[in-house]
């Protein structure tokens, strides 16, 4: 079997573009990948232009080959828009080998270890940022089963908060609590804004609630700062959404600053690589919960890459709160129920694109190229002003 063409389209929502890869084979059987990357849709099409001598007329089976030629062989060391087009690749490949061998794709990649993927809800707090509306929304959540949610109660600050914005970020996180109480863990989405000094005052205020992670306190990378969070909270803390690639993961291990680990599998090379990230991450005792801000085809694949760790904790899911829409993409699309995603069972991602859908939906346009929504997270974090990002 062959890859003889590709096709790309583009969904446009108000806070992310979703990026759709076809590839055609001789064989007649097509397959599906799906990202999102803020600010550079263009860029990583384009890219995959340049690049498409690295997986037409190659055998899509060969998925470490893949790796080799989109990353080692171009000399240049990879990063994001590398890695997210290594992805777009990858996962439509894993849909034609599944649907090749007539099997789902985690029964590829070691079978089944769990009987069902919780699920926690973020994308929910599109409301303004005031306590009342923070509980109202809160409830919503739990009302619908979910018994984890995600939220960003911070507004503009770079390495630190002014003491108001600090105050009311507080109010906010309590206001969450008092209807969660523990039926439902919160996790605290901090965007790799602060120093660790906030980082710290921050973690204190908060000890004393249901709380599952506390996520980049610091930025990302940056394993000192980290470090002198954990050594000043006995919250988990989460990070890895924003490394691309297992190497970028590999000073984390031995640094006993991180609990969950957070691959994107979108954007750190796909399945393969996210596997193995959390393979690592297993022998160090460190769980997994991939980040997912995808639409119909890349929460499908995390759910398969969560059904085949032994270290799987929970999988993030936008898509019943922000933008449902983007379910309309196709179908097959691995809805929550109870607060977890089922076992799918169809061969390969077990998706079918509406395409006609997905063009009725376009992305903006400036000067002739996509425009991707503007996300600046020390500026301005609030959904209820932007209605954006995760």
């Amino acid at each position: 079997m062959k890859i003889t063409g590709f096709r790309t389209l583009v969904l446009g929502t108000p806070w992310r573009n979703l990026t759709y890869l076809i590839l055609e084979t001789d064989e007649g059987i097509e397959g599906v990948g799906e990202a999102r990357v803020l600010g550079k849709t263009h860029t990583v099409i384009e890219y995959l232009k340049d690049v498409q001598r690295h997986f037409i007329g190659h055998d899509p089976h060969n998925i470490e080959a893949l790796y080799r030629r989109m990353t080692l062989l171009d000399f240049g060391k990879p990063g994001e828009v590398v890695y997210t087009g290594l992805a777009l690749v990858e996962l439509a490949c894993w849909d034609i080998i599944g649907k090749a061998a007539g099997e789902p794709v985690y029964r590829l990649l070691g079978g089944q270890v769990q009987d069902r993927i919780p699920a926690y809800a973020n994308g929910w707090y599109t409301v303004e940022r005031s306590p009342e509306q923070f509980a109202a929304a809160a409830q919503t959540v739990v009302e619908r089963g979910y018994r984890g949610m995600k939220f960003d109660p911070f507004g503009n600050g770079d390495l630190e908060l002014e003491r108001d914005e600090f105050y009311r970020s507080l109010d906010l996180i309590e206001a969450v609590a008092s209807v969660t109480g523990m039926r439902a863990q919160i996790m605290i989405e901090m965007h790799g804004r602060f120093a660790p000094h906030q980082a710290r005052e921050i973690a204190r205020a908060i000890e004393e609630f249901n709380i599952g992670w506390i996520e980049e306190p610091t930025r990302p990378g940056d394993i000192p700062a980290l470090q002198s969070v954990r050594q000043h909270t006995n919250l988990p803390i989460a990070t890895g959404e924003r490394l691309y690639g297992a190497p970028e993961f590999r000073e984390i291990w031995a640094s006993g600053a991180v609990d969950i680990v957070q691959p994107d599998i979108t954007q750190t090379g796909g399945l393969l690589e996210a596997k193995k990230i959390a393979s690592t991450a297993e022998s160090y005792s460190i769980m997994v919960a991939p980040h997912n801000v995808g639409g119909i085809v890349s929460t499908m694949a995390a759910l398969h890459l969560c059904l085949t760790l032994r270290n799987a904790k929970v999988l993030e899911h936008f898509n019943d709160f922000a933008d449902p829409h983007v379910k309309k993409a196709g179908k097959g699309y691995p809805e929550v129920v109870d607060g977890y995603f089922p076992v799918p069972t169809a061969p390969g991602w077990g998706i079918e694109l509406d395409e006609d859908f997905i063009r009725s939906q376009p992305p903006n346009y400036v000067n002739g190229v996509i425009a991707d929504p503007g996300l600046n997270m020390f500026e301005n974090a609030d959904w209820a002003q932007r209605g954006q990002e995760e």
